[in-house]
């Protein structure tokens, strides 16, 4: 189904990834008569939708998943294509119900220091990572049985716990995934976050239907035109509410494309510089905790840990975040020869917080289209001094932590292209006042336009070096209960069907 099957809804949501999701389970589950539309240009994967790819236990159909998610244009990693920039040349986007969070590795870690929002007082930031850790069902226990794993962080800590406060030493990586009784686990895609929600009446959920434009009346925001990539029809749909959740690079396009261009749109974008490094655990490492099978994958697609997920934290003094990793669980390729025992190749990714400037950024053009129609993206993008010498600290940093663990499998750490992290963010970002440094507010209203949200990544201002999920869909926590409070303010006042300025074409 491309188009909606109503004209009028209470929220519609633009974007089905973890932080539109979000907002929909979290208005779904407090307003009990809300009717609700998620949207995506991508097809449906899977059923129940935005299940994680990595749980089709056939190969072939992960693959057709996978492919079937990379929209027009040239693949990047399986699941994405490439935006084709230049300047950020691994930029890669998915399309596809579930966004990323159908094919992400899952990573959940708290911000900790600088990576901390510092308008939004830590005790509310807490209950809303909370929340969303209960969301996307994270768990730092998931890789507990993982024959390797007590014996990579217990070199890891030696190396660079002294010094560090408790809460910030190196840890299991907190990990959204669900945990069997056997052991071994399946990853959370937006499936989870929706939970019940998905298969309620009161929410309808439209793949291979594409945001055009918001809609306005003066600067209340009334509703959305979208067209069925199928037929090529167009429709306005009405609504009370609106979140844009098309991701850092797709969600400032269609504030673009609707005329809502407020100074900081598609400015302050920033990526996580990573860097990579393989080792192999030492043979007498591997003899004392040898796994009890050569599995990676049961029978039905769930992974089996082996040398598991090691977290070390981002800190000031220590500006990187370290995601240490099982072969079967990386993203990149991390050894030429896979004709290894699981477990044994522990793949290192060292990722850099970015020097933030507004000069990085994403614009758009109105006499260039996309494949989709909407304004052409350009990309502007470089590392700073200051950038290229965090890279360094980052290189020396991974090489001696890969020493500790192993044998390196390379000569020397790899810089992947710019863009390889898929982390983008601050496209959109929040901000304490409307002085023309952000787009939206600490609640992720977009200034200046009554009953318009953006969600996602590039909601976050601050700039961090750990996994930004988690983060993201805790601001997308704190900004539904804004749209609660919208809602529910101006259900006496209107409904749906009366908002002006939408007709049905």
């Amino acid at each position: 189904m491309s188009l909606p099957s109503a004209t009028a809804y209470d929220l519609v949501v633009v974007g089905s990834g973890p932080t539109g999701s979000a907002y929909v389970r979290e208005v779904y589950e407090q307003h009990p008569t809300a009717t609700i539309l998620l949207l995506d240009a991508g097809p449906r994967l899977t059923d129940p939708p935005g299940t994680h790819v990595k749980n089709i236990p056939d190969p072939d159909d992960r693959s057709r998943a996978q492919r079937d998610s990379e929209g027009p244009g040239p693949a990047g990693r399986p699941g994405t294509r490439l935006l084709g920039s230049p300047q950020l040349p691994a930029a890669a986007l998915s399309t596809n119900v579930g966004g990323m969070g159908a094919h992400w590795t899952g990573a959940c870690p708290r911000p900790g220091d600088g990576e901390r929002i510092g308008f939004i007082p830590d005790a509310e930031m807490d209950v809303h990572l909370t929340r969303a850790e209960e969301l996307l069902h994270v768990t730092a226990h998931a890789f507990d049985r993982a024959p390797f794993a007590d014996e990579v962080r217990r070199r890891l800590s030696a190396l660079l716990d002294p010094g560090r406060p408790a809460h910030r030493r190196v840890a299991p990586m907190p990990l959204a995934v669900t945990t069997r009784s056997d052991g071994a686990h399946t990853w959370s895609g937006t499936d989870v976050v929706l939970g019940g929600s998905a298969a309620d009446e009161r929410v309808e959920i439209t793949d291979r239907c594409l945001g055009l434009r918001v809609v306005l009346d003066g600067e209340t925001t009334t509703g959305v035109v979208v067209r069925d990539l199928v037929t090529g029809e167009e429709r306005s749909i009405a609504a009370r509410a609106v979140v844009v959740a098309a991701d850092a690079l797709r969600t400032p396009q269609l504030l673009h494309a609707s005329g809502i261009r407020p100074p900081a749109l598609g400015r302050y974008l920033n990526d996580q510089p990573q860097i990579v490094y393989a080792v192999r655990l030492p043979d007498d490492v591997v003899a004392a905790h040898r796994a009890v099978t050569g599995r990676t994958r049961d029978e039905d697609g769930a992974i089996i840990p082996q040398s598991g997920v090691s977290w070390v934290p981002y800190s000031d003094a220590h500006p990187f975040h370290g995601q240490v990793m099982q072969l079967d669980a990386s993203p990149v390729p991390l050894a030429d020869d896979t004709d290894v025992e699981p477990g044994t190749v522990v793949g290192l990714g060292w990722f850099c917080a970015k020097d933030i400037s507004s000069d990085d950024r994403v614009e758009f053009t109105d006499s260039e289209s996309d494949a989709y129609g909407l304004p052409a993206p350009r990309i502007h993008y470089r590392y700073s001094d200051r950038d290229l010498d965090t890279i360094e600290q980052a290189k020396k940093a991974v090489t001696a932590a890969g020493a500790t663990i192993g044998i390196p499998l390379d000569d020397s750490p790899v810089l992947l292209p710019a863009g390889s992290s898929l982390h983008y963010q601050g496209t959109t970002r929040m901000g304490p006042v409307d002085d023309g440094t952000s787009v939206c507010d600490s609640h992720s209203r977009v200034w200046s336009t009554r009953g318009l949200w953006v969600a996602g990544n590039n909601v976050i201002p601050t700039a961090t070096a750990c996994n930004p999920t988690l983060t993201s869909v805790a601001l997308a926590v704190r900004g539904a209960r804004a749209l609660l409070d919208h809602l529910n303010t101006t259900a006496e006042r209107s409904t749906p069907t009366a908002q002006a300025g939408v007709a049905v074409v």
